[in-house]
Formats: C-alpha cells, structure tokens, sequence
C-alpha cells in the first residue's frame, strides 16, 4: 500500500505576536507562545508558517481558518471550531483537545505526534497523506469521512465511528488499540494486522449477524 507522504515544514524566522484573533485574518511568520486564544473569533483566518506553542484555544473560533505550512505545539482547548478548516503541509505535536469541530475540514500533507483528542468531530472531512503518530483518540467521529494513504501509528483509538467512511491505503497495523463502535464495514480499504482481526472478530460477526456461541 501506498505510504503517507510526511509535511516537511522549514519555518523562517520568526516574529513574536501576542495579540488576538480577527476574522479573516492574515497571520505571516508569526509565532504565538503561550498566547491565550479562549473564546476569540479567527474565523477564515490564514496562517501561513507560524508556530502556535503552547496556546489555550478553548472555545475558539477558526471555522474555515487555514493553516498552512505551520506548527502546533501544545496547544490545547475545549469546544475548539474548527469546521471547514483547511490544514497543509502542517506537523501537530502534543495537542490537548476536547470536543473539537472538524467536520468537513480537509486535511493535507499533516502528520499528528503525540497527545490526546477527546470525541473529536471528524465527519465529511477529508485527509489525504496524514499521520497519526503516537496519539489517544477518545471516541472519534469519522462518519462520512474520506481517508487516503492515512497511518495510525502505535495509536490508541477507542469507540471510533467509521460509519459511510471511504477509506484507501488506510494502515492501521500498528494501532495499540483498536475499538470499534460503529462503521466496521467501512474497512475495505485498510490494513490490519492478523491479532486485530481476531479482536475485531465479534465485531465483524455481529455486523454480519452470526451468532457465536459455545
């Protein structure tokens, strides 16, 4: 199967920014560190090779924001908006979020190190070459997604919803944990290992409506 092609993002120098969010923002070789975004409205804002460290975006609002050749570093935050946003050629590295809203975002060339996604909502959106590496994704919400040359490495993932997902070179050999609570017949198009076949087996036969018994 096809790999995922990693971001490869050289960010120049930057320069300090500590104000807030403006809808349709322009935000150029910026780094935001440690700079508290709650409740601030970024609304179809570009971010074009910043760095966000550290940034507390609970209750943000970024739908349709774009993130372009960029890093987030730690960032955390509850009830984050982001639906309809666009991430490129972007690296996340231990990111705290809960209930973040993602659907219908596109993401492109992003690789995902570390951290913890708490019921994510992931629905209609798009990821074609991204990575996720090392993470913990609590109950995540696929529903009509569309996934091409997606790795899930040495992950977590419990109670995934891959309901209507269409999936093509999707790997999921590696996953540390592998649950899933709705959405198992969307897994033409992914990978797994011999052992997560056999933990999946109740699964795919309830689905096909065999009973098991002694």
């Amino acid at each position: 199967m096809a790999p995922a092609r990693l971001p490869e993002v050289r960010l120049p120098p930057l320069a300090p920014y500590e104000g807030g969010l403006e809808p349709d923002g322009d935000y150029d070789g910026l780094e935001l560190a440690g700079v508290d975004l709650t409740g601030q409205d970024g609304a179809g804002a570009r971010f074009l090779d910043c760095a966000l460290r550290g940034c507390a975006l609970d209750g943000a609002r970024l739908p349709a924001a774009r993130f372009l050749d960029s890093v987030l570093d730690g960032v955390r935050g509850v009830g984050t908006d982001l639906a309809g946003a666009q991430l490129r050629d972007v690296e996340i590295a231990e990111a705290r979020l809960g209930g973040t809203q993602l659907h219908g975002a596109v993401f492109e060339r992003v690789w995902i190190r570390g951290g913890k996604a708490d019921f994510p909502n992931l629905r209609a959106a798009r990821l074609k070459d991204v990575v996720f590496d090392g993470c913990v994704l609590n109950e995540p919400d696929f529903a009509g997604a569309v996934l091409e040359r997606v790795e899930f490495r040495d992950c977590v993932l419990i109670g995934a919803d891959f309901s209507g997902v269409r999936m093509k070179d999707v790997d999921l050999r590696t996953v540390r944990r592998l649950e899933i609570a709705r959405g198992v017949d969307a897994l033409a198009g992914a990978v797994i290992s011999p052992t997560q076949l056999l933990d999946l087996a109740p699964v795919f036969a309830a689905h096909l409506g065999v009973r098991v018994t002694d």
